[in-house]
């Protein structure tokens, strides 16, 4: 069992399954919904701990009502929840989700980390004792910089969640071992994905991928090379949160296979969870 820490966002996602998306001024009627903790770091820690591992979420949470739905949700997979706006009474980040049933594809709406950001984080250390392994989703770049300064004295492996820029991720680069970045994840003056692995490595990452949906995984790695990983053919019925599966995923391979291979079997987790609605009931299929 590897202890993981997984630094970032923690939201109230609230998922509705459509068969079309609403029009200006129109109501429609969901199909199916769920209701789950989410945010990158938090699925990646869910997933993380069903593949046989101990996982500790960090980030800002609070002691509004709401929050007691995130800690039921996560108290389920036995994710370890730390706190570090414990005082806070607004409600958590809210994200609402529209899923569509015939294509799989997504629409968020999520203020993510916008009125939750802790700037000042005190006492880190104490949550790097025993951790394998750490996963940082960008939203909380201050607790993220301060971890990894000490991460770094402890030879702990560093892995980054790349799933769109923030403004800020560029301070913390020269620590990141592992890149794992979705072709939305464009940093200042890149437009293409050669322009973002040539800027990565010259941020000194020794490894580097992009991910592209249900398109081959691409990747560059010092001690691997460089290469594509196909992402098997499925109908899928709802992508959200695959990307964060995917890194939860990583974060339990890569500490026993190469590269190219944690690759690929993260991307056949990450394909699986897109078989079934929300961001949970893939997890009853796991070993199937």
């Amino acid at each position: 069992m590897a202890q993981g820490l997984f630094v970032g966002l923690i939201t109230l996602d609230l998922i509705y399954s459509v068969s079309e998306y609403p029009q200006e001024n129109q109501k429609i009627v969901a199909s199916d919904y769920t209701v789950a903790a989410g945010g990158p770091a938090t699925n990646a820690a869910v997933t993380f701990n069903c593949l046989g591992n101990q996982s500790m979420l960090l980030g800002g949470l609070g002691i509004h009502p709401l929050t007691q739905l995130i800690q039921t949700d996560l108290q389920q997979y036995s994710v370890n929840i730390i706190d570090l706006d414990s005082t806070r009474l607004e409600p958590p980040p809210v994200s609402s989700i529209l899923v569509n049933h015939a294509t799989g594809d997504r629409t968020v709406i999520s203020i993510n980390t916008t009125k939750s950001h802790i700037l000042n984080p005190l006492n880190l250390s104490q949550y790097l004792d025993n951790t394998d392994i750490i996963l940082i989703d960008g939203h909380q770049i201050s607790v993220s910089k301060s971890l990894i300064q000490q991460a770094k004295i402890k030879q702990i492996p560093v892995i980054l969640d790349g799933g769109s820029w923030k403004p800020g991720l560029e301070t913390v680069f020269p620590d990141i071992h592992y890149a794992i970045c979705s072709n939305n994840f464009y940093p200042p003056h890149c437009q293409t994905s050669e322009e973002v692995f040539t800027y990565l490595q010259a941020m000194n990452i020794p490894n580097i991928a992009i991910t592209q949906g249900e398109k081959p995984i691409q990747y560059v790695s010092l001690k691997a090379g460089s290469g594509s990983i196909p992402i098997p053919s499925i109908q899928a019925v709802d992508t959200l949160g695959a990307g964060d599966i995917f890194h939860g995923a990583f974060c339990h391979f890569i500490r026993s296979e190469n590269f190219p291979t944690a690759l690929t079997k993260s991307a056949q987790i990450a394909t699986q969870s897109c078989l079934h609605f929300g961001t949970r009931k893939w997890i009853k299929f796991l070993n199937n």
